[in-house]
């Protein structure tokens, strides 16, 4: 089993906390009130790469990084990718 292919397996577990969507929106310039939602989507797409290091999967899609944490499944925080 690839590493996309586990956290897509528990991808339904993803959660952040109130603090952390409002981080991810203010981080991203999200104009959506669903940011698991669009975790969810990021991390499902086609073109995302996914890497562990430590405790925390790093999901890099679309220009942006994603921070989950791997046993929890809380989004910690996301990031555009710096060029």
């Amino acid at each position: 089993m690839s590493k996309h292919d586990e956290l897509l397996k528990n991808v339904d577990r993803l959660h952040t906390t109130e603090l952390g969507a409002v981080r991810i929106k203010r981080n991203l310039s999200l104009d959506t009130e669903d940011v698991i939602g669009w975790c969810k989507a990021k991390t499902g797409s086609a073109g995302a790469v996914v890497e562990r290091r430590g405790k925390n999967w790093y999901v890099y899609a679309d220009g942006c990084i994603i921070t989950i944490n791997a046993y929890s499944y809380t989004v910690i925080t996301a990031h555009k990718e710096k060029r």
